[in-house]
């Protein structure tokens, strides 16, 4: 079986908060790669950057929704977060603040994602 039909396999399997913390770890590690990237990565930079934004907008999105099951609390704070994010990306895209922030914030949303394993008996 090829990568790609195994991603394709995996993606329809998987549970969306999988989906969610496997698009989180790319997009924190494209975040990673740019960290200490130099002057003539720019494109790189901005790219990463923006993706970051994008799924954090998404994010937003999804939790303005009345659809969205989430509690109500837990919804604001993500959309608190996701502005917070977008602000923290245009300063980084300006080279005046740290992409270090923002990859610690989403290792942090990445610890709540992550499957959890079951408790032995």
């Amino acid at each position: 079986m090829s990568y790609q039909a195994y991603q394709t396999a995996s993606a329809r399997t998987e549970d969306p908060r999988s989906t969610e913390y496997r698009l989180m770890g790319q997009v924190t590690r494209a975040l990673m790669e740019i960290k200490d990237a130099g002057p003539g990565e720019i494109r790189k930079r901005a790219e990463a950057l923006d993706w970051n934004r994008r799924v954090w907008s998404a994010f937003a999105a999804d939790c303005a929704s009345p659809d969205n099951a989430l509690p109500d609390s837990l919804r604001a704070s993500i959309i608190s977060l996701a502005i917070f994010i977008s602000k923290e990306t245009s300063l980084a895209m300006r080279g005046e603040g740290d992409v270090d922030t923002l990859i610690d914030l989403n290792r942090t949303i990445m610890q709540g994602l992550a499957p959890q394993a079951s408790a032995a008996g």
